[in-house]
């Protein structure tokens, strides 16, 4: 039985094709974790998590602290002994999600390349092998969106998430109008508030947006704010999804038992894990809960990859995939995964279906 030789934290920074800007921040670079795991038989696992400290109170110099704190205990077990190494890890370190995750990740990757099958098989049964990728319209300015809206519609895609909360909402809902104009029928459209608003700010925007095609707005008040998400989307026409606020299954059954929330974002950063994104899909399928499945911005093809196999086994995929590797100016394996006409497929191979260029890794490691 193939044990776990070594675990390696590596902080990369990469970086972006253009600044991105949501609520509160312009991200111009990426500040990723990467997890290498080597096994025994000298077969390589990665993993990746995205620092978002507004999202799970992790840092990308924290990830690598905790991934280093949890290793010595970890190297040396069985790869397969996944369950157990998580009942380790939840009493040995609270939190962490993020780090955790990329440290399951890789172990996700790893059991995939003993087995030789992919990802997606250790979860269930495949149910969709080419997804719609939201495209994230987020320039700064309403000309900027509506050109970038038209661009992308004229490449093919056929859903996109909008970047509100960073100004009034009244200026942030008629953009979005504007940009729900352009894009017409026939697509899946949404916004994102990242947390930005007060609960008056987003009682504001969904009286405006209204009549508008939104399909949903994502998490338009603080994360811990269960009662104002509650008033919002009871004030709401457009359907209302939570994301920063969700970090359990708890929490997503107090979403639903609240109507706080129609439908959920899932992360493995937020979650701790492949594993657990799985487990909250199957749990919104019984809730009669939306799903949307995604990467932070920005991730490699390494984070990308988990989630396109995980939105292969979900039972539900209703508000679409977003992955945000192609927000990057550069990627670290050898062949990148592309969005083709706004669409995306699952990975061919065993585990991941990856491979990892560790000179690109090195290019862009950060000194911690």
């Amino acid at each position: 039985m193939s044990e776990i030789k070594r675990i390696e934290a590596i902080a990369v920074r990469l970086p972006m094709a253009k600044p991105m800007k949501m609520a509160g921040v312009e991200i111009r670079t990426a500040d990723n974790l990467l997890v290498r795991v080597e096994a025994s038989d000298g077969r390589i696992g990665w993993g990746e998590a995205a620092s978002a400290p507004h999202m799970t109170g992790e840092t990308v110099e924290s990830m690598v602290a905790a991934v280093r704190y949890l290793a010595p205990a970890l190297e040396g077990r069985p790869v397969d002994a996944l369950p157990a190494i998580v009942e380790h890890w939840t009493f040995a370190l609270y939190g962490n999600h993020a780090a955790k995750s990329a440290i399951e990740m890789a172990l996700q990757d790893l059991a995939g390349k003993s087995a030789g099958v992919p990802a997606w098989q250790l979860f269930g049964p495949q149910q969709r092998a080419r997804m719609a990728v939201l495209w994230l319209i987020g320039t700064g300015s309403t000309d900027g969106d509506i050109a970038e809206a038209r661009a992308r519609k004229a490449a093919g895609f056929v859903a996109y998430k909008i970047k509100v909360g960073t100004g009034e909402p009244g200026d942030d809902a008629r953009r979005s109008n504007a940009i729900c104009d352009v894009l017409g029928a026939g697509n899946l459209i949404s916004s994102d508030a990242n947390q930005g608003y007060t609960v008056a700010q987003a009682l504001a925007y969904v009286d405006i947006v209204k009549d508008s095609r939104l399909d949903f707005f994502e998490q338009p008040v603080r994360s811990h704010d269960l009662a104002g998400m509650a008033q919002v989307a009871a004030a709401s026409r457009v359907l209302i999804g939570a994301d920063e606020g969700l970090h359990s299954l708890e929490d997503i059954r107090a979403h639903h038992e609240r109507k706080a929330a129609s439908g959920v974002s899932l992360k493995t950063i937020k979650l701790g894990g492949m594993r657990e994104v799985y487990d909250a899909g199957v749990l919104c399928a019984q809730l009669g809960m939306r799903v949307n499945l995604a990467n932070k911005v920005a991730e490699s093809s390494i984070g990308i990859a988990a989630v396109l196999h995980l939105a292969a086994a979900l039972p539900g995929l209703d508000w679409g995939l977003s992955i945000t590797n192609q927000y990057l100016a550069d990627d670290i394996v050898t062949r990148p995964i592309r969005v083709v006409e706004g669409h995306a497929e699952v990975p061919e191979g065993a585990g991941l279906g990856v491979d990892v260029d560790e000179a690109k890794v090195a290019r862009y490691r950060m000194p911690l």
